[in-house]
């Protein structure tokens, strides 16, 4: 099994491609890397009839076009059907937005690790001794610093990933923060205007403002 909380400590972000045409993934995996990201995380469109079929197709097409470049996860998994999809398909870990035992459960029968999202410290701690990989704190920018400073006195053995707000402007004060691990940016880094724009060197230097920072 991937040891994603020892990746997630070396490179410290994982971007989040949320929202974007299956046709611009590749592109947008691309540019992130060539500005540094090693984390990608491809998101399932839970609105969307087709996501089941989409982000499977996605991740496979990343991975195999980049190898061992980018370690490619799938994000936002709510039912053991898409984690096994995204896992077949080649995603090497899962995010999901909430504590869904079953998903974890799904993730271990296959061998890959998984980062449930948490709100709480009963969410956090359930997490964790369900067998997470490390816990997403989701989302981190409602909470602020103060509350995972708060929390993490007395969970101070639980690796995190601060998720939902983080930016440019305040990478490193969650870096900074007791227990985390890494941090997690979606739409902030992976800009919907900019991939649509095909402006993909601009996504890249965009990538490197964060990347420059660590």
């Amino acid at each position: 099994m991937l040891d994603l909380l020892h990746q997630v400590k070396q490179h410290r972000i994982i971007v989040a491609a949320r929202g974007l045409r299956p046709a611009d993934l590749l592109p947008t995996a691309r540019a992130l890397r060539a500005g540094g990201i090693r984390l990608l995380e491809i998101t399932f469109d839970q609105a969307s009839p087709t996501a089941l079929a989409d982000t499977p197709a996605a991740i496979r097409q990343v991975r195999e076009a980049m190898g061992q470049e980018m370690l490619v996860g799938a994000g936002t998994v709510l039912t053991a059907g898409q984690a096994r999809a995204a896992v077949q398909a080649g995603a090497q870990y899962l995010l999901t937005p909430n504590l869904d035992l079953g998903v974890i459960e799904a993730a271990h029968a296959l061998g890959v690790p998984v980062v449930p999202g948490a709100f709480t410290p009963t969410e956090i701690a359930a997490a964790w001794n369900a067998g997470a990989a490390l816990v997403k704190l989701f989302p981190a920018g409602c909470l602020g610093p103060s509350y995972i400073q708060a929390i993490t006195a007395p969970l101070s053995h639980i690796p995190l990933l601060a998720m939902g707000g983080v930016g440019e402007e305040n990478l490193l004060e969650y870096l900074s923060l007791p227990c985390m691990a890494g941090v997690g940016v979606g739409s902030n880094i992976a800009k919907k205007a900019l991939v649509e724009a095909g402006d993909f060197e601009g996504l890249s230097a965009l990538a490197r403002r964060y990347t420059g920072q660590l």
